[in-house]
């Protein structure tokens, strides 16, 4: 051996592979995937959602950037200085990854929003594909996939909207298109069928695709849903029937509360409420002012909130999770750590109508913290024991100015093993490396053995976990980005190579 590391008393454990992330775009410029490694990820797989930057023509590249920016968060400024056009083809878009190299492992969805802009270019959000036009994305599907993709991506979830609140290419869709792309993974006899659904996206309707294609059907995002504590178990067991009748389908779980840092001049989570689309579209600050104060536009929200059975949206549940976290003018600091809720029973209002009133109040870009999904821990500890369930949910590389959940092995460990004991160590490191790694059909990954891949995490169980938030300015263009330092981690191999401190231990 060239190194020798002391590792006593701590855990060796194969490196954490994540299954959601965002990466694609930041790969161009950034070959650590920061922050992930430094969290103990040495496999991560982009592409997630069907929200890719291949294939791409010269011509939409700055579409399809300005869509990204709106769906998944990201710095427009940070990617329009970021991003090595050298590709075109999804082909070409692995191959300059592989050119400039990269220190995870890297995993690739071929993406349906970008397929589908490929094709139709700016009808992409506007129509339903003609028979030529789905038989040149199959071809375009078929082509990724045996150059190397993981599988194929797609979303139908209502809340993912591109610029000036468009609904997302792969949105569009119809179930020709659907049956044929999904088909062409069947035609290639491998690949995966990640979907983040929305309403309309039923399991039976997923399983009927899983029995047309043969091939697993990976269905994100599962979350313990406050409106509907309930339906995510329901469709657990609707994943557990279709198992029985021999189809491959995995809910994708987190292991955070699903929640987000963001303000009211760019409020993701409200995104998904029909009624907010005026505000959406509102085409300049004064015009947006004037919508947030229209009162038939705050009656439609109460309306829509009021509605049961709307999955993934942000609910009457959500208020008394929905804090203020840090004000812009002096006079407000008292409100400080208040929750919009609390602060609409003290006043006898609405809380759309306080929540409303404070932003407009010179409070645009006051900070707001909200905690969405995945609140009740007993509830979620059902999630992860699940034999069905994936832990993933990261969306590392995406919304960094409002989350880092890259650390979620991590937390896994620390929080879910250590501190409440939902789960053996053993059954968290298992959750996050093999079983995972397995459902993907990643060969010699996530497992400690000769003849696997050198992927390594060494940490100390007694404190492992992850660190407190912090703003960071390393992006491009020096934009912010959250992070969280891993805590209790002392080495991190990909590969056999180091790509973390050992912290004095090697000899």
């Amino acid at each position: 051996a060239r190194e020798r590391v002391d590792a006593q008393g701590l855990v060796l454990a194969p490196g954490i592979v994540d299954l959601h992330t965002h990466y694609d775009a930041q790969l161009t410029w950034d070959p650590y995937a920061t922050p992930s490694t430094g969290l103990g990820v040495t496999t991560l797989v982009i592409g997630n959602c069907g929200f890719t930057i291949a294939p791409c023509r010269p011509a939409h590249r700055d579409l399809v950037v300005r869509n990204l920016t709106h769906v998944e968060g990201m710095s427009l400024e940070a990617m329009r200085a970021g991003i090595r056009w050298d590709f075109e083809s999804y082909p070409e878009y692995l191959a300059s990854l592989e050119r400039r190299g990269l220190v995870p492992n890297v995993a690739s969805f071929v993406g349906h929003s970008s397929v589908r802009t490929y094709v139709l270019g700016e009808d992409a959000t506007r129509r339903a594909a003609t028979d030529a036009e789905i038989a040149e994305m199959r071809r375009l599907v078929l082509e990724a996939v045996r150059a190397g993709a993981i599988g194929f991506a797609t979303s139908t979830l209502e809340q993912h909207n591109g610029e000036n609140g468009i609904p997302m290419p792969s949105r569009l869709a119809d179930q020709r298109e659907m049956s044929a792309l999904t088909g062409a993974l069947g035609e290639a006899g491998r690949g995966i069928f990640m979907l983040t659904k929305g309403m309309t996206s039923t399991v039976p309707w997923l399983e009927s695709i899983a029995a047309a294609s043969g091939r697993p059907v990976m269905i994100a995002a599962m979350f313990v849903d406050p409106g509907d504590p309930t339906r995510v178990f329901r469709e657990l067991g609707e994943i557990e029937a279709a198992r029985s009748r021999g189809r491959e389908l995995w809910a994708q779980v987190g292991c955070f509360p699903l929640g987000m840092e963001f303000t009211l001049r760019h409020p993701y989570p409200l995104e998904a409420f029909l009624a907010w689309r005026p505000a959406i579209v509102a085409e300049s600050e004064a015009r947006y002012r004037a919508v947030l104060a229209d009162p038939s536009f705050r009656a439609g929200l109460k309306e829509e909130i009021a509605r049961p059975g709307v999955p993934n949206r942000f609910s009457d549940k959500n208020w008394d999770h929905l804090t203020i976290a840090q004000v812009t003018r002096p006079e407000h600091r008292p409100l400080e750590g208040q929750t919009i809720g609390a602060l609409a029973r003290e006043r006898g209002q609405h809380p759309w109508d306080t929540f409303l009133d404070f932003g407009l109040d010179g409070e645009l870009d006051a900070m707001l913290d909200c905690r969405l999904f995945n609140i009740d821990e007993d509830e979620v500890r059902r999630l992860l024991r699940h034999p069905n369930a994936a832990v993933a949910l990261s969306d590392a590389g995406a919304h960094l100015s409002f989350l880092c959940d890259a650390g979620f092995g991590l937390h896994l460990f620390g929080h879910w093993a250590r501190e409440r004991g939902d789960l053996t160590l053993e059954q968290a490191v298992r959750a996050v490396t093999s079983t995972v790694a397995d459902a993907y059909r990643i060969r010699d990954r996530g497992r400690l053995q000769p003849g696997a891949w050198a992927d390594l995490l060494l940490f100390d169980p007694g404190t492992v976990g992850r660190g407190q938030k912090r703003r960071v300015n390393d992006l491009p263009t020096g934009a912010s980005r959250l992070a969280t330092p891993a805590v209790g981690l002392y080495g991190v191999w990909v590969n056999g190579g180091r790509a973390g401190d050992v912290r004095g231990l090697a000899k």
